[in-house]
């Protein structure tokens, strides 16, 4: 099993990087791998809509002169999906959002993959971001991951965010319930248990 932890900070070693540390080795000391990919320092474009995800059935974007394609590559051997981005104006940052926007809609999710999201943040915002970030998994059919208290640490540097003692508890746990969950999915499968079968999504206008 693996867990694919993506950095969606432009500093790739910052508070958030540091974050996702603190919970890939929760995860590694159960047995499971993990891998911390950093999406990049680069603009990331945005979904323009264009539908040529869909049409070519292939679950890759158009777009291919960034990193969106290369994650949806990796997703496909991962057992999970955990988001890291640090809080911009009360938001999670432009360049995940942009790249979780193509990679969910190029995709169509990843169902029955659990997923969690943790934000890094230096006073304030960091719920209205968390928030935002786990509709991703929720829109998904996405097992969400919980923790003790909400998934976030706060600091403005690496050093500060390792002061925060909660947090890096927060994180801890994280990693620990994501490894349980896996596990817990993984011996249901052997027990002859299958995901939910689907009903096929419907899809109506609020004008009719």
């Amino acid at each position: 099993m693996k867990v694919l932890l993506l950095n969606g900070s432009p500093h790739v070693k910052g508070c958030t990087n540091r974050a996702l540390e603190e919970v890939a080795k929760e995860i590694q000391a159960t047995g499971i791998d993990t891998e911390i990919f950093h999406i990049g320092a680069d603009p990331a474009k945005g979904c323009r809509g264009c539908g040529m995800c869909r049409k070519n059935k292939l679950g890759r974007c158009i777009f291919g002169d960034d990193n969106v394609n290369v994650a949806l590559k990796k997703m496909e051997e991962c057992d999970a999906l955990i988001v890291g981005s640090p809080v911009h104006y009360a938001a999670a940052c432009g360049g995940i959002t942009s790249f979780l926007d193509r990679m969910f809609y190029a995709s169509g999710g990843f169902p029955y993959k659990p997923g969690a999201a943790i934000v890094s943040c230096r006073r304030g915002g960091s719920t209205a971001a968390l928030e935002q970030l786990n509709k991703y998994f929720t829109i998904s059919n996405m097992p969400l991951v919980s923790s003790a208290y909400w998934n976030m640490v706060h600091g403005n540097t690496p050093k500060e965010v390792e002061q925060d003692l909660e947090g890096m508890m927060v994180m801890r746990t994280l990693g620990r319930n994501m490894a349980w969950l896996l596990k817990s999915i993984e011996a249901g499968k052997k027990a002859g248990l299958t995901p939910p079968e689907s009903e096929g999504k419907i899809r109506t206008n609020f004008i009719r």
